[in-house]
């Protein structure tokens, strides 16, 4: 039987620390369902890539990593804001899984009352690799934060005009 673990994050960029989290669980399981959370939001400053978006820049940050794309899944799954039942609802979106992987203490609960095992992940350098602080960078025109995500994750982003667009958002145009 294949061992499947579940890590949700938002993914608003994906970064050289998440990365470093999906080769570790793929250490620990057979496949990785990469859950590409708050599906349904995008244009924010939280939340400034769609859900389509995050799919193709994980996908590319994976293949500049030589991760091997057939064992990993890309899910989008919209919020529910429901935390008691938030792992049962991922669940539907999903291939059967056995480990949830998680740091956040509210996901890493929510997977243990689900029955499920969790798998938690070194800490890599979070005070670097941030999504909010690589979208704060972005929006103060810190052209650093292109030395925090995979190469393609930079080109995606270029190509996209995504500074441009958080910056808009942001009032910083």
């Amino acid at each position: 039987m294949v061992v499947r673990g579940v890590y949700p994050g938002r993914f608003q960029p994906i970064h050289w620390g998440h990365v470093n989290v999906i080769r570790w669980a793929l250490e620990k399981v057979d496949e990785l369902v990469i859950v590409i959370g708050t599906a349904q939001e995008s244009h924010t400053i939280a939340n400034p890539f769609t859900a389509g978006e995050r799919v193709v820049m994980v996908r590319e940050a994976l293949k500049d990593a030589k991760v091997d794309l057939s064992r990993v899944y890309i899910i989008p799954v919209p919020d529910i804001l429901m935390n008691v039942v938030w792992v049962k609802y991922v669940a539907m979106y999903v291939p059967p899984f056995r480990f949830g992987v998680a740091r956040n203490p509210l996901v890493v609960r929510l997977f243990k009352e689900a029955g499920y095992e969790v798998l938690i992940p070194p800490a890599y350098s979070r005070e670097v690799y941030s999504s909010t602080r690589i979208r704060s960078m972005m929006i103060m025109g810190d052209e650093r934060w292109r030395e925090l995500v995979p190469p393609s994750t930079t080109k995606f982003i270029d190509e996209i005009k995504g500074v441009e667009r958080i910056r808009e958002i942001a009032g910083r145009d």
